[in-house]
């Protein structure tokens, strides 16, 4: 029987989730250092939530120093089951407007500064990520997104630039060139932790500008993105309200298989394995590690 618990990772402008009940800030500590800040533990609409600041709350922590690996093994160490990702993006498509929530289902992972595996010498491993993303949290996002009459595409390419800076308008033409849809700083290496903890995954890529390339928009600034970023945030909060009761209600595992991504992921031999990081490892790995 499955006890769903709800992961909310709010990026720029979602500091806080509206409309918890029995709310409480946790401080968390794990085998890799602190998270982004404290965890929100609820209830929102009879599902138990839990809610991380990615950037910390005020916005402290930059893209490339984020704990994205304290940030999931705090979570799953919550026992968080399904994790919604929000994120501000720019688009790189005429048709995807700021205001637009994009309910992307791959990447490309351009970042070159983090940490990006939980995995390393003495325990290795490698996860499939050739679909990064679990569908049926992204059924729950959309029907949610339509049911508020949020402008809303399914599908589409995040690309993860390491940032802090935007892009330079050849960088823009190249990713749209790639057949890229959104751009932003903060989904990579997430969605890969996500797979390796063997948590549901979904994100919610909120667009708020149109990156360097459109011919009559200009180049991107703080202050452009904070205008839409407001209104973006509001309706994210939206979003999860509506999107919280439709998955309180599973009792078996994913059809997606994301609760068993490790089952054929460990190359190291078990005699081989290094027993600090099998320790280290206990929140993350444990269920395949106990054999």
């Amino acid at each position: 029987m499955i006890d769903p618990i709800l992961g909310v990772i709010g990026g720029s402008g979602l500091y806080d989730i509206d409309g918890l009940i029995d709310r409480r800030w946790v401080r968390m500590e794990t085998p890799f250092g602190e998270p982004s800040d404290e965890l929100l533990f609820g209830t929102l609409d009879g599902q138990r939530l839990v809610f991380l600041p990615r950037h910390g709350r005020g916005h402290r922590i930059p893209p490339s120093n984020i704990n994205f690996r304290a940030n999931i093994h705090a979570l799953k160490e919550a026992g968080v089951t399904e994790v919604v990702s929000v994120s501000a993006v720019g688009s790189l498509r005429a048709d995807l407007h700021p205001g637009t929530f994009v309910i992307a289902d791959q990447f490309i992972d351009r970042t070159f500064a983090r940490e990006k595996s939980f995995f390393g010498t003495g325990l290795v491993a490698h996860v499939s990520c050739a679909q990064p993303v679990c569908a049926r949290l992204g059924d729950a996002l959309e029907e949610a997104a339509r049911e508020l009459k949020i402008p809303c595409r399914r599908g589409g390419t995040y690309l993860v630039m390491e940032g802090p800076q935007f892009s330079s308008a050849a960088e823009s033409e190249l990713y749209r060139s790639w057949r890229c849809d959104v751009i932003g700083m903060t989904n990579m290496p997430e969605a890969k932790l996500a797979r390796e903890a063997e948590l549901c995954y979904a994100t919610v890529a909120m667009v708020t500008d149109y990156d360097a390339w459109h011919p009559d928009e200009g180049a991107v600034t703080v202050d452009k993105v904070l205008k839409v970023m407001q209104t973006n945030a509001e309706s994210a909060r939206a979003l999860i309200r509506q999107v919280a009761p439709k998955l309180k209600d599973r009792n078996a595992f994913c059809p997606e298989g994301c609760e068993a991504a490790l089952e054929h992921a460990l190359i190291t031999a078990p005699e081989a394995r290094d027993p600090a990081m099998v320790e280290k490892l206990r929140v993350v790995a444990g269920r395949v590690l106990r054999g």
